[in-house]
């Protein structure tokens, strides 16, 4: 029983390290040139030997001369000659996108969530940060009057505001965190999708898609 434990742990430890190397593309330096083969170190290890076709610790060898070796290295194509490095880093996470349509009216909708509870915004390059009004505010819990009071002009004219600052805000796939919105008293009849929340977006459109994609 104790073995079956332990040999489990050491399969939890393996499998934990091999995500982590996933994750990291691999460093190759190329030590020897010749037809078909390439000495190479790989990760600052000891010198080995590829041939065409084999793959040794994510790196794969697709072509060698006496002048350069061609490689696979975590799936990006890598030319190297005698000597030359390439230093491998983090590989680049995958970046989180969610696609938009407009609706009649040339609008976009978006189903989210403010602080985990859910909202449907509109979507308002002109806002300078989310909005929602103070009905919303209570429904989600949030105490907005601890915030800076302000005053917005609206169609009825200045209403009182208040500056908050929304804790998590998600958007389809997207989380971000720590944005800055406004909770105005009156006169705003649907939450605001504004710039605080899209100023972290890179944002495409194209015809009546529009696309965020998630920059930090």
């Amino acid at each position: 029983m104790m073995a079956l434990k332990r040999k489990t742990a050491v399969l939890y430890m393996a499998a934990g390290w091999l995500a982590c190397a996933a994750a990291w593309a691999a460093s190759v330096s190329v030590i020897g040139l010749f037809k078909d083969k390439a000495i190479v170190s790989i990760d600052g290890g000891k010198p080995r030997t590829l041939s065409i076709g084999q793959t040794m610790q994510g790196v794969k060898l697709l072509a060698a001369d006496s002048d350069s070796a061609r490689f696979d290295v975590d799936g990006k194509r890598r030319i190297l000659g005698m000597g030359q490095s390439f230093a491998g880093g983090p590989a680049p996470a995958e970046r989180q996108s969610v696609s938009l349509s407009a609706d009649a009216r040339g609008h976009f909708a978006a189903a989210g969530s403010l602080n985990g509870y859910p909202v449907s915004f509109l979507v308002d390059t002109g806002a300078t940060s989310i909005a929602i009004n103070a009905a919303e505010a209570k429904r989600i819990g949030l105490d907005y009057k601890a915030g800076q009071a302000v005053g917005v002009g609206t169609a009825a004219g200045m209403v009182p505001a208040w500056r908050v600052k929304f804790a998590t805000v998600k958007v389809g796939s997207i989380t971000v965190n720590h944005v800055d919105g406004l909770v105005v008293e009156s006169g705003l009849n649907v939450p605001l999708l504004g710039m605080s929340f899209l100023n972290r977006m890179d944002m495409r459109r194209d015809g009546q898609t529009m696309t965020l994609i998630q920059r930090y």
